[in-house]
């Protein structure tokens, strides 16, 4: 099976007596309130899902993400997992922590040893980690809304909550284990924070035939306004796959995680997640985790292949616009089909959002019938 990114998969997971005399520890020491974003990075920092990282940036790591998408050790990483206070005064090096997330604020997440606190120049790190300084980026506009000062130190989970969507929320430990035991050597990961559509459907069984084992894994956690809900894709994906996929072929296992919108450089942060998985490869499509026109339609797909031998997790890359084509009775795009026209069926996401706003079902070589009937089912589909 292919090795966690930097050849460690962290576990800092409390259990047993450790966690007892933790949470002992926790109640005498000082509270820090955190975004339920934070908290859930720190949840992912125990887990291992962002290996080799063990905490929060320190200014090494930090300096060295943001300005050579490297760790100090050289392994690659390309957008920093870090945790801001407003005053510099509100945690001292050498404290240890209590970090708690904002929507549960009296029950301890997880204990930190704050190893640094120190200030960050905003501007500079978004220019480099998102590629604009243009505040109308979600991205970027997050950044300069953070506080002033990082603190940097590992991280021991003390709540191993998995949330709301409890099974389909396995850690990379347990997922290695899952294709241990189905006998997957190869696996790619398809990462989505959409309901499917059939050029989906027409692209992950394409590459089964490429591969032993397919994981579909939905980003769940903040979005921007006009995505879809997280309850709605999961309902959406088991629609999908509990009718039209073989079920020893397919995995479905959610990446609670905030998108960040950092285009190409996002795209090799999903590359190390879920390498991180167990997954040997992902699909890297047109403009990968990106927004607006901030990025081109393929720069995310050329950074990924250049990084590709260093990262070892492959990218299968898909190029082109995706339709339907009647003509051709398929799936097709501009690389494969000749047609133009009204024959030629748009996987537009703001059409299908129009659609299931109006209730007018989409034709089913758009979307199939079941997927669309789950995803009317909720009141407002969409993040708000």
């Amino acid at each position: 099976m292919i090795a966690p990114h930097g050849g460690t998969l962290v576990d800092r997971i409390l259990s047993g007596d450790a966690l007892r005399e933790a949470r002992q520890r926790a109640e005498e020491l000082p509270k820090l309130v955190v975004a339920d974003e934070i908290a859930g990075d720190a949840r992912n920092l125990a887990r291992g899902v962002f290996s080799p990282l063990d905490g929060f940036a320190t200014s090494a790591q930090f300096d060295g993400i943001v300005n050579e998408e490297r760790l100090p050790d050289g392994t690659i990483y390309p957008i920093p997992i870090f945790l801001t206070v407003d005053d510099a005064e509100s945690v001292s090096e050498g404290d240890e922590v209590v970090l708690c997330a904002l929507s549960a604020p009296d029950v301890p997440v997880a204990l930190m040893t704050a190893s640094e606190v120190f200030e960050w120049d905003k501007g500079a790190a978004a220019a480099s980690v998102f590629g604009t300084d243009d505040t109308d980026h979600p991205g970027v506009a997050g950044y300069h809304s953070r506080g002033d000062y990082i603190v940097g130190g590992p991280v021991d989970l003390l709540d191993n909550d998995r949330g709301p969507f409890a099974e389909v929320n396995l850690y990379p430990v347990e997922t290695r284990a899952v294709f241990e035991e189905r006998g997957w050597r190869t696996v790619c990961a398809f990462q989505t924070r959409n309901v499917p559509h059939a050029g989906h459907e027409d692209l992950q069984k394409t590459v089964l035939g490429l591969v032993d084992g397919l994981m579909i894994q939905p980003i769940i956690g903040k979005k921007k306004p006009g995505d879809f809900r997280d309850d709605v894709i999961i309902a959406a994906y088991d629609a999908l796959i509990g009718s039209y996929f073989h079920p020893g072929r397919v995995f479905l296992n959610i990446l609670p995680t905030e998108m960040r919108y950092a285009g190409p450089k996002e795209a090799i942060m999903h590359g190390i997640m879920r390498k991180n998985y167990g997954c040997t490869h992902i699909i890297i499509g047109r403009d990968h985790a990106g927004v607006g026109n901030y990025y081109g339609e393929e720069e995310a797909i050329e950074k990924f292949e250049a990084m590709a031998d260093e990262l070892e997790i492959q990218p299968i890359t898909i190029r082109g616009d995706f339709w339907y084509c009647c003509t051709c009775g398929r799936v097709a795009s501009n690389r494969t089909c000749p047609h133009e026209g009204d024959v030629c069926l748009s996987f537009s996401g703001t059409q299908i959002r129009q659609m299931i706003v109006d209730g007018v079902p989409p034709r089913p070589e758009i979307m199939r019938t079941e997927v669309f009937e789950v995803i009317r089912q909720f009141d407002n589909p969409f993040v708000d």
